[in-house]
């Protein structure tokens, strides 16, 4: 029969005066890492000694003890104490608690320190979630635990939202099933309710991304940005009875979310309402007041002559009186890194009500007016877009209505009702010429896998070649001879083949508009200069549309021609867009893919280049919404793959800024906006717009009207 194991004895312990004890070389702890001393030292001065030392008594050269203790496990406590006692909070013969060990134990004291150091675990971050959260229920203040533990209260905040989730959630990320990530993205929701039904669903995702989760626990909300918000205020939806914003303490969120959007949408209704009964006390027979004014609203309306009044001089005080500020502003923070909201809101403001008073007042015929109405919607910073002076058909005076020939009720195209849902989510307004005005919603995220690459989004891809329209028309509509080759093109495809989807050119539409698009779009470089050509075009052409073909036949060739290319322009469409997988769509993925192709053609024959007209990859028009991966390799592609191994351990929003600034100037493009490897089209001859001399245009639009162009350049668009 084996004998049992002796019982342990534990080694004895005892108070041992300050002064007795010295620090032991057998100490392994060489390299400072953790809480720095001074910070153990004010945590013994507030909580007292909460671990004692592991001594061993001193042994001279006789081996007999010295009435000293050396420490071998405890150093950093020992240097702390130290430091009380120099700093006066603590004497230097108190009495310390210490686990004495004997001078000839077996065990080195070599390996009692590494024991000590490497056997102890830290808490787990559920449980100091969880502790600060008790201190919290006990009276603490978030304050007052930050300073006890030497973090920001941010810290606190983000720790006491974690220990806020459903406890059901905790116990799967206990058990190592969730993420810290995915756990931090649940805090968007109080409702433990719908966090746990939410978990549930993903165990049939694919996608349990920290983005989709956050997604999804507030696609019943608003965000503080959305423009409604901005519109009514938050003080007012407060006002109202709204609970305060939900928000995300681990990424940036605008302001957070509101949950009631009932609420909003009435008071939005009420104030819009209000709104549109003041302008209508203008004079006006109509307002249609909507927060998303449709694309093309005011196509079968005619637009009434205004005249304008310069400023008064109240009005002139004014703006000098805000320049001033502005000025005062500007050299308060100029060099100044980081400017307080407040401020940055206060110069937008100004800038708002410069521009207003700058324009003038704008007058009407009052029996115009009087039959004409206002197109009312709301701008993606909440503030309001007036358009004036439209009468609708049936508004018409009995004797100034035209029937339209069969030739322009073809002409007009309704928009189809089948468009993608994602339409009617976006903001579209359109300038008096036209030009629209659009602010999609918010994109959806891209799952960050950091293993593979994925394709791009379908919805990234449709903003990216929205762009890439955008800055195409541009450059088509500087090259007339093209857009006569194009136009040509597509007509020959018509006439004598009845077929169109080999051509970019929609002719059978008045404009290209965007169902996908990027924020900013409207302010890019291409759609200025096309709002600045068209308002040129109009103040050249007659007011009324009876004097516009004498008008034309009036301007030289070369006129003639760039009146062409820009009004073909419009019809130019680049823009990819995803389609139905099983059909029954507006368009085909064959019809979309044929486009595509044909653009290219049309863009090697400009010379088109997205890079030279500025487009650059940043945060918000690309590397934001791509996966890591997709990050790295473009900065390999667009400057040195050494340069990518440099910022490959950042996080996602950290990489992608760095990737901004490393490919400001590489003139890298992603996929979507660059030209296909293919052979080159021959060359278009070119008429110069602004040059007095160039390649003789077509002969319908010849001054002698005739000639033959069987033989011409012009020929290769049928090809």
């Amino acid at each position: 029969m084996a004998k049992a194991a002796p019982k342990i004895v534990l080694s004895p312990s005892r108070d041992i005066p300050f002064d007795k004890l010295i620090l032991s070389q057998s100490n392994v702890r060489r390299v400072k890492n953790g809480v720095t001393i001074e910070n153990l030292a004010d945590s013994i001065a507030r909580r007292s000694l909460l671990h004692g030392l592991n001594v061993r008594p001193q042994i001279d050269e006789d081996g007999n003890e010295t009435g000293m203790f050396e420490v071998p496990a405890g150093g950093r406590r020992y240097s702390a104490l130290a430091i009380l006692v120099k700093r006066k909070r603590m004497a230097g013969d108190a009495l310390v608690p210490c686990v004495v060990k004997a001078a000839n134990d077996p065990v080195l004291a070599e390996e009692d320190s590494l024991a000590e150091n490497s056997e102890r675990e830290p808490l787990h971050p559920l449980d100091e979630f969880r502790g600060m959260k008790v201190l919290h229920d006990k009276g603490e203040r978030e304050q007052a635990i930050a300073a006890h533990f030497r973090v920001t209260p941010a810290v606190v905040s983000q720790r006491l939202k974690l220990a806020s989730v459903s406890p059901k959630l905790h116990e799967v990320y206990a058990a190592g099933d969730m993420t810290l990530d995915q756990l931090m993205a649940f805090t968007v929701s109080d409702d433990h309710k719908r966090q746990e039904q939410l978990w549930k669903q993903l165990d049939h995702s694919v996608n349990k991304s920290p983005t989709f989760i956050r997604d999804k626990l507030t696609e019943d909300m608003v965000p503080v940005s959305d423009r409604r918000v901005l519109f009514v205020g938050l003080d007012a939806y407060l006002a109202a009875g709204g609970t305060a914003p939900t928000r995300d303490l681990f990424e940036p969120d605008d302001g957070g979310w509101v949950s009631d959007p009932a609420l909003l949408d009435r008071l939005v209704a009420e104030k819009l309402d209000a709104e549109a009964e003041t302008i209508k006390a203008e004079g006006w027979k109509w307002v249609e007041a909507l927060i998303d004014l449709p694309y093309g609203y005011d196509e079968d309306c005619r637009e009434i002559d205004a005249t304008r009044e310069p400023p008064t001089e109240a009005d002139e005080a004014r703006i000098a009186e805000l320049r001033a500020e502005a000025d005062a502003l500007e050299e308060q923070w100029a060099g100044t890194g980081d400017v307080p909201a407040k401020v940055e809101a206060r110069v937008t403001a100004i800038d708002v009500e410069l521009a207003t008073l700058s324009r003038g007042r704008f007058t009407y015929d009052a029996q115009e007016q009087a039959r004409a109405g206002v197109f009312v919607g709301l701008e993606a910073d909440g503030t309001l877009y007036i358009d004036r002076g439209y009468v609708r058909p049936e508004d018409e005076p009995e004797d100034e209505i035209v029937e339209a020939s069969d030739d322009e009720v073809d002409a007009i195209v309704e928009p189809s009702g089948d468009e993608p849902a994602d339409i009617a989510a976006q903001t579209a307004s359109a300038g008096a010429d036209g030009a629209a005005v659009s602010t999609p919603v918010a994109a959806d995220s891209d799952d960050d896998d950091d293993e593979v690459i994925k394709p791009l989004p379908d919805r990234l891809v449709a903003e990216l070649t929205a762009s890439r329209t955008v800055a195409l028309q541009d450059a088509f509509a500087q090259n007339p001879s093209v857009a006569f080759a194009a136009v040509l093109h597509a007509m020959v495809l018509t006439t004598f083949y009845q077929v169109r989807t080999e051509s970019c050119l929609e002719l059978s539409v008045s404009r290209v508009y965007f169902p996908f698009q990027a924020s900013g779009l409207r302010e890019s470089a291409a759609v200025k200069a096309m709002e600045e050509r068209h308002a040129g075009w109009k103040a050249r052409l007659p007011k009324s549309d009876k004097d516009a073909w004498d008008a034309i036949q009036q301007l030289d060739g070369a006129d003639q021609a760039a009146l062409f290319a820009h009004c073909a322009a419009y019809a130019v469409n680049a823009q990819w867009e995803p389609v139905p997988k099983h059909g029954g769509g507006r368009v085909s993925a064959h019809g979309v893919a044929r486009r595509i192709e044909h653009a290219n053609v049309l863009a090697r024959a400009i010379g088109f280049d997205m890079a030279a007209t500025g487009w650059r990859p940043t945060y918000e028009n690309y590397l934001g919404r791509v996966t890591k991966p997709r990050i790295l390799e473009a900065v390999a592609e667009g400057t040195e793959p050494q340069k990518a191994g440099l910022i490959d351990h950042l996080k996602k929003g950290d990489m992608a800024r760095e990737a901004e600034r490393l490919l400001a100037d590489s003139g890298w493009l992603p996929e979507p906006l660059r030209m296909p490897d293919v052979e080159p089209v021959l060359p278009i001859a070119d008429t110069s717009v602004d040059g007095e001399e160039g390649e003789a245009l077509p002969a319908f639009l010849g001054e002698d009207g005739d000639g033959d162009t069987e033989d011409s350049a012009y020929a290769i668009a049928a090809e």
